[in-house]
């Protein structure tokens, strides 16, 4: 894809599984043909609402086909290519971009917690970002991984051509601003990772987001954007706000499975969860459909 422009709103695409286990591709590429009616810009193939740690290398890069062939057009698609191994991460960072992804997104090496610091980060993403033949994104997410790029490490990772950018799902607006601060000037892209800071990175002047609650309610999520560029602040505030607790549902509450049955409600298949996440109670679904009525999601 000859641009790369990383604005607007991408949904961590879920991935659906049936009662067995099985990666559910039909369904996989049902859900991106309706996506495509949502104004997205485009997919995350294999985030973390995408079950990736549960997924092999064949589920993946057949996940990244499907994307590709039922993506429409200037949809682009990035896919979560990170292992815990700088070598492996550049072999399924090659292996996606002959599948059709447009550029990757590696998040940060957590297991060996400890010695994993800035130094040790910043290693593995240059040497990711030589071999790489399609741009490069970093992927923060602490709450997964206990670790957390520093705005330090971010800004010198920002100078390398092709890095371009970042997901942050931090959630932390402070943190935000001082990535800003130290990639200021680089060509660099920072995308909110959460919905949760969906209007208040607007205002900072981010302008693309990669978030959970995109699965199920994409129009909404973009529509928050539309109004705060057509300089309808209120109603855009006053959206993201109504959305505030779907999101919370979705992500911190009850987790992919939540988020997959409030897919479900609204049109999409959502599927199963794979073992050993646990799948929704009868309660929990009742809990989750009526969050989702309360925001006018329903009806």
């Amino acid at each position: 894809m000859d641009n790369l422009t990383l604005t607007g709103v991408i949904p961590p695409m879920i991935t659906p599984f049936t009662r067995d286990g099985a990666a559910d591709f039909d369904a996989h590429a049902a859900n991106v043909k309706r996506w495509n009616e949502a104004g997205l810009r485009g997919y995350l193939v294999l985030g973390s609402n995408s079950e990736a740690v549960y997924l092999n290398e064949r589920e993946k890069l057949h996940l990244i086909e499907q994307t590709r062939e039922n993506a429409g057009p200037g949809h682009l698609i990035l896919a979560g290519t990170g292992m815990e191994s700088t070598r492996e991460t550049i072999h399924l960072t090659k292996e996606a971009a002959r599948a059709g992804a447009h550029a990757a997104l590696i998040i940060t090496p957590s297991f060996y917690q400890e010695q994993m610091k800035d130094e040790a980060q910043a290693r593995h993403f240059l040497a990711i970002a030589d071999a790489a033949p399609i741009p490069v994104l970093m992927y923060n997410v602490t709450k997964y991984t206990g670790i957390n790029l520093s705005p330090r490490a971010v800004g010198r990772l920002s100078r390398h051509p092709n890095i371009i950018g970042m997901k942050d799902s931090s959630g932390s607006i402070p943190q935000l601003v001082q990535y800003q601060q130290a990639t200021a000037g680089e060509n660099f892209t920072i995308l909110v990772g959460t919905a949760s800071a969906w209007y208040p990175a607007l205002t900072l002047g981010v302008d693309g987001a990669v978030m959970a609650l995109a699965n199920c309610a994409p129009r909404e999520c973009v529509r928050v954007q539309q109004l705060f560029g057509q300089g309808q602040k209120k109603d855009a505030e006053e959206l993201y706000r109504r959305l505030f607790p779907v999101n919370q549902a979705v992500t911190a509450t009850y987790g992919i499975a939540g988020l997959k049955y409030a897919c479900t409600l609204r049109g999409y298949q959502g599927g199963f969860v794979r073992s050993p996440l646990p799948e929704l109670n009868e309660q929990q679904k009742a809990e989750v459909k009526e969050i989702l009525e309360e925001a006018g999601l329903l009806g």
